[in-house]
């Protein structure tokens, strides 16, 4: 009969370790940056859609095709990141952006390169500017990330404009500096102690409880009515400024906000390829424009019609012949 107690030399199996953390919660997961997309072309909401939701950190929790729709949805969804175009039908983005900054940090996302529209959007409370064609689609992610975390993005065109601002707000005569600062024959300018920096903060009006986006009033420190967007773009001036010749008048090729947009690409040597990636459409669709802005400009080649869109040509400051 055999004997029940297990022999000494045996094998038992092994037991695994205890967890010594066991009772430590789960790590948690970071939460995904909620953004909402407003702009009023379909496909561009749907490309910047795509291409924000392809990374795992960002999601795309709404989209808007007007300021007041953009307003509606970031009150609902509270978001991280507002992307918000400038121009746009009904409320467009300068009106509602003193409104939405109170609910989520704001970057301009737009076509619109005006210094005037860009001066006008810092001063508002947007927290960068970002013309299309001047961003790679990774710096438009580093961008939403950083926006997040309150540090700025600007484009090249929108931060020339804004050194320009600061270059003309400049009051006349030298400004005082710090003890030891601006003096060449100093030797201790490097032993200042820091003082502390106030943030300026955007101007932000209080919002009634009977708030509704139409009445949404334009601040009289405005210059102009930045929601008035005429049909036809144009960038106009004559004479001479400065010792040097002006601008041509673009007005007069009259050319729709999109002619004007894909003229500034060809200009700047993009190709038709380049141009459908950045402006989210076919380059069937940049081959029919193109036609029209050549047809407008009494123009053959992309050449000519650069030269005559810079003010190269022999006629540029003249009628069209």
């Amino acid at each position: 009969m055999p004997d029940p107690t297990p022999h000494p030399d045996s094998q038992q199996p092994l037991q695994p370790p205890t967890n010594p953390f066991g009772d430590f919660p789960p790590a948690r997961q970071a939460a995904a940056l909620r953004v909402v997309v407003a702009d009023d072309n379909p496909v561009v909401r749907a490309g910047l859609t795509a291409l924000l939701s392809g990374r795992e950190d960002i999601t795309v929790v709404a989209e808007a095709a007007d300021g007041r729709e953009a307003y509606e949805v970031a009150h609902q969804h509270r978001p991280d990141v507002v992307l918000l175009d400038v121009r746009m039908p009904g409320v467009d983005g300068i009106s509602a952006l003193p409104y939405l900054v109170q609910i989520a940090p704001v970057v301009m996302l737009t076509y619109s390169r005006e210094s005037e529209i860009v001066q006008e959007a810092l001063r508002r409370g947007a927290g960068g500017y970002l013309v299309h064609g001047e961003f790679t689609a990774g710096q438009l992610v580093d961008a939403v990330r950083d926006i997040k975390e309150g540090r700025a993005h600007f484009t090249p065109t929108a931060a020339g404009a804004l050194l320009a601002q600061l270059r003309q707000s400049q009051a006349p005569g030298p400004q005082p500096l710090p003890e030891g600062l601006g003096q060449s024959s100093s030797a201790t300018a490097y032993g200042i102690s820091n003082s502390a920096h106030s943030h300026a903060q955007p101007q932000q009006p209080s919002v009634p409880a009977d708030f509704t986006l139409p009445h949404i009033p334009i601040p009289p420190t405005s210059s102009e009515n930045l929601s008035q967007v005429q049909p036809y773009v144009g960038q106009s001036s004559s004479g001479w400024t400065s010792g040097r010749p002006a601008a041509p008048d673009r007005s007069r090729f009259q050319l729709s906000t999109r002619e004007v947009e894909i003229m500034d690409h060809i200009a700047s040597g993009m190709t038709n390829q380049q141009i459908a990636a950045t402006c989210f459409i076919s380059e069937k669709t940049v081959k029919n424009h193109i036609n029209r802005i050549f047809a407008k400009l009494h123009s053959t080649s992309r050449s000519e019609a650069a030269a005559k869109w810079l003010g190269t040509a022999p006629d540029s400051h003249r009628g069209l012949g």
